[in-house]
Formats: C-alpha cells, structure tokens, sequence
C-alpha cells in the first residue's frame, strides 16, 4: 500500500499533505489530553510494532504482495488522533530511511494508512462494542472487523488515488504521464490482496492482542474506554507481566523480519519502474512524470531494507528492523520530553489559562 514516487502526479500529492498537514496538527492537540505523559511509552512500542507489521510482506494470489499496518490495533487502544500519529511517524522512517513509500507520496499515505485505515476500524468497533463490557467476546469481534473493513477502506482509496492518474494526467495522445493503471486494474489489484489476505492478517492481530489485554492489562484497555463497564468473573489471573510480553513480541518480530523477503514483488512495479509490463499496457516507454519523480529521496540508510550491494539480505532486512525501532522509539521520546517541557513551563505561568487543567494533569501522575 505504500506509494511510490512518481506514481502520484504532484498535484496529487499537494492534495494528500494539505489534508494530513492539518490533521496531524490537529492529532498533536488531541494527544496531549487523551495521551497522558506515563502513556508515551506505549504509544512509542505501538508505532514500532506498526512498522514492524508492515516489514512481513505475505504472498497474494495473483503473484504480488501485501501486509497489515497495525493502525486498527493502536486506534482501539489510544484512539484513532493517537494511531494517527504512531503510523505517520512509521511511514516517515519507512520513507527516509528505508525507501518504501515515497517522500512526495508521503501525505497521501498517511492519508490512506494513518487516517482512513484507523478512523474506519475505529468507527467500525464503537458501533459494534458499544454498550459491552471491557471483558466481552464482542469487543474483540469489533475490534476484528473495525481492523479487516478498515485496511480494506485504505486499499480501496490507494486503489483510487493510482486509477485517476491516467484520467486526470496524461499528454495530448492520451500517454499517461504518471501511474498508467487505470480504475479497472487498480482497484480490483488492491481489492484483492486486501480483501483475501491482508485484511484477515489485521484481523487477527487487533482481534488477538485485544483478547490477550483483556485478561493481562486492563488499564491500558481502559484508557480510551474510561466508562466501560467491566465484567470480572470472566478474567483470569495474568502469569506474566505484559511489558515483557510486548518487549519479547517486538525482538521476536525483528528476528522474523525475513520472512518478508520470502514475498517479493510488487503489484505495480512499484519496486523499480522498468518491471512495468508496457507492452501489456500500450506503452512504448515508462511514463514520463513517473520516470522523472521515480527515486526523488536519494539519501535511505537501506534502501529497500538491504545493503546497496544486494548482499546478506537476511542480515539487512533484521538490521533495517532495529534500526527503524530505535529510530521510532527515540523519536517518540524527544517528542515527549519537548511537550512535558512545554506543559511544565505553562503550568510554571500562572498567567496561563490552562494553569489549573495542567496542575490536575500532574496531580493526577504523582498519584
């Protein structure tokens, strides 16, 4: 699902920051009050574990790939402006560091991965939990479906934004100057690796970790469902205490990072624009807005998670998982620490307004 450059006219990309510019602004706001300061740690494990998520490429039918995003899972738990966040700082290293999504197609990945795919799933499982206990079958149904209808509703935009490219922009002969799969191709290509595979993946996973929290960690299952009822007769006791459980599941990941290199290859072309089929699709050369735009960051630490020399791609694909959870992990907590900052020296001013809600907030963590 993540987009390339080129594949995207820049008029399109323009579209897709001036939608997540401002919602990310507005997911900044939101955090700071739904996410408190003993919380970031989560928030910074779940990010790393959506860019982990989206390193296991698994195999689809027609012979391309495709994988979940974890977005569903961090909406359930801290909501979706929280899963906004979490997934854009994913796809931010993925871009700069990794090469996989592009810098100029960045805004309408976000769009596509860290706002549709959340806001959906979490819609999805408030309709379907709402009223049931914190402790309910239902509410790890919900959580399921919100996951598998909303990577689905991500997949079926990126499927739009690529087919409109050749009906919006193209030359005089009707050449398409950038992505050159129309409507009828791409939708149905996306469709398909979503709807069979991907989708069930981001299933089971919001569906799985949820039906572990409920007996390991309700606190934290409670933290955006604060008015849940919750039916204690059906919990049993917890033998381990989650944070190892999440440490262990995340160095467990890294070492399986591989297995994504066991499902190569790309729908569109996407890894390199000179696998695109042209005669298959009536052209005599790559378009020529995609070959212009094609590999515009030249600064990736690994690109395509490996070495340059294409050598060791094991050890470069669980390398590439390290260093992009360190690189999450470290950005989360400077982000951190700039906004405990911020709050402390407004909670110093007693001319600020929001005195008073701040002094409740560090009331509320010294307890």
């Amino acid at each position: 699902m993540h987009i390339p450059d080129g594949y995207l006219s820049p008029a399109t990309c323009a579209v897709g920051f001036a939608i997540t510019v401002p919602m990310a602004a507005i997911a900044s706001a939101k955090i700071k009050k739904t996410v408190k300061t003993r919380q970031v740690p989560t928030l910074a494990m779940l990010s790393a574990v959506c860019f982990l998520i989206m390193m296991f490429n698994v195999p689809i039918p027609d012979g391309t790939t495709a994988h979940a995003v974890g977005g569903a899972l961090v909406a359930v738990l801290l909501g979706p402006w929280a899963a906004l966040i979490a997934v854009a700082v994913a796809l931010a290293f993925q871009a700069l560091l990794f090469g996989d999504g592009g810098v100029l197609a960045y805004g309408v990945n976000v769009l596509n991965m860290a706002i549709i795919l959340p806001f959906v799933s979490y819609g999805i499982y408030r309709l379907i939990s709402k009223g049931s206990a914190l402790t309910s079958t239902r509410r790890v149904t919900a959580a399921a479906i919100g996951g598998y209808v909303g990577i689905n509703a991500a997949a079926l935009a990126c499927g739009i934004e690529l087919g409109i490219q050749p009906l919006l922009f193209h030359t005089a002969n009707g050449t398409p100057l950038y992505s050159p799969y129309h409507l009828s191709q791409s939708v149905p290509a996306m469709m398909l690796a979503h709807l069979s595979v991907a989708g069930v993946v981001e299933a089971i996973i919001t569906g799985g970790v949820i039906a572990y929290l409920q007996r390991a960690n309700l606190p934290l299952l409670r933290t955006n469902n604060p008015d849940s009822p919750e039916d204690r007769t059906e919990r049993t006791p917890r033998k381990l205490r989650p944070i190892y459980v999440a440490l262990a599941a995340v160095v467990l990941m890294a070492a399986l990072t591989p297995l994504g290199l066991l499902a190569p290859g790309g729908a569109f072309g996407e890894d390199a624009p000179s696998k695109l089929n042209l005669g298959g699709l009536g052209l005599k050369a790559i378009p020529s807005g995609l070959a212009k735009y094609t590999g515009f960051w030249k600064h990736t630490l690994l690109d395509g998670y490996g070495f340059s020399s294409g050598a060791h791609p094991v050890i470069g694909y669980i390398l590439s998982a390290v260093v992009g959870v360190l690189a999450i992990g470290v950005a989360v907590f400077v982000v951190a620490i700039i906004i405990r900052a911020i709050s402390r020296r407004r909670t110093a001013d007693p001319s600020s307004d929001s005195t008073c809600q701040d002094k409740a907030v560090l009331s509320e963590h010294v307890r």
